[in-house]
């Protein structure tokens, strides 16, 4: 019996060794590098493509990297992730030389944009959004915002802010959170005929099943609508001043959803952030101004179009 406690005593801490072991190895490591490849996107900027990419950067990117005090995306606290995230950072994607992307190429954005690793091959965490299912009409559009002469973009020499991700971040990014393979085709503009379709392109790039669905650890980024709970709320983002603000159903469900709501209520809200009866929109949900009436039906189209999810979310309240 003695025998056999020693042996059970020395697998116990064997274990205990191995498991002390790798947790050091996640504490005293950064976020993983992975080996990045060269890629060619051509980039040929059109004022239509200008246009296109200020709605799509001050929607995709400004909610993160737009300082308030500089007035430009040189990044900032952002005290809506996370705490178990760590302490984050966004960084400076001006066109700054020293301090932003102005040395980047456009490749190498693209390939930080559709994959998630940086120029020298380290990881984009968890918070960065990928946009795998943009389209190359659209990323286009998105290099030729970044690389233009508008005031959101232009070089300011505001040095980044180094995170200090956590233990879990450092652990997800490990077992969980890995790069996106780069597409291996061109990714077309949406059929805009087809007005589902249209919606879901709309609903897939804006990310509103990523805050809409039932939990951001849940999500599908590669196939959306085998998300936990797609469209159906109750996930948990934060506002600035650190509170759960419940992401609400938007489900065709005429109860629980947007199923009573008319076409022109729909586009009211998600345009200027009203809705009869209730209080203005509020952080982190956004009014999305730049969108343009026809991108919100498209929008609304698909919503009504898909299953009614029975989940009643009841609306956050503010202290």
């Amino acid at each position: 019996m003695k025998k056999i406690l020693k042996i059970l005593a020395w697998i116990i801490g064997l274990v205990l060794i191995l498991v002390l072991s790798f947790a050091s190895y996640i504490n005293f490591n950064d976020i993983p590098s992975y080996e990045t490849k060269s890629i060619e996107f051509e980039v040929t900027p059109t004022p239509s493509k200008l246009a296109r990419g200020e709605v799509l950067v001050t929607t995709l990117c400004a909610g993160c990297h737009l300082n308030t005090d500089t007035r430009v995306l040189t990044g900032k606290l952002m005290t809506d992730a996370p705490k178990e995230f760590g302490l984050i950072y966004s960084p400076n994607i001006t066109n700054d030389e020293e301090f932003g992307i102005g040395t980047w190429t456009n490749e190498e954005i693209v390939f930080l944009l559709r994959t998630g690793l940086k120029r020298d091959g380290q990881y984009s965490p968890p918070w960065m959004a990928k946009l795998p299912h943009l389209s190359d009409y659209d990323m286009e559009s998105v290099i030729s915002f970044i690389r233009s002469d508008h005031d959101l973009v232009k070089a300011a020499a505001v040095p980044d802010k180094p995170c200090e991700p956590s233990f879990l971040t450092k652990l997800l990014t490990q077992m969980a959170f890995f790069p996106f393979e780069y597409p291996d085709h061109v990714i077309p503009q949406p059929d805009t005929g087809n007005t589902v379709e249209w919606g879901r392109y709309l609903v897939y790039n804006f990310e509103c099943y990523s805050c809409h669905s039932a939990d951001f650890k849940t999500n599908d980024y590669h196939f959306p609508e085998e998300s936990v709970g797609y469209l159906g709320g109750g996930n948990k983002p934060l506002n600035l001043d650190g509170k759960v603000m419940l992401t609400q159903n938007i489900t065709s469900h005429k109860e629980f959803g947007i199923g009573r709501m008319s076409e022109n209520e729909f586009v009211e809200l998600l345009k200027y952030g009203k809705k009869k009866g209730e209080e203005s929109m509020r952080f982190p949900m956004m009014p999305y101004i730049l969108l343009s009436e026809n991108e919100a039906k498209a929008i609304y189209t698909y919503l009504m179009s898909t299953p009614p999810l029975e989940n009643d979310v009841p609306r956050s309240v503010l202290d």
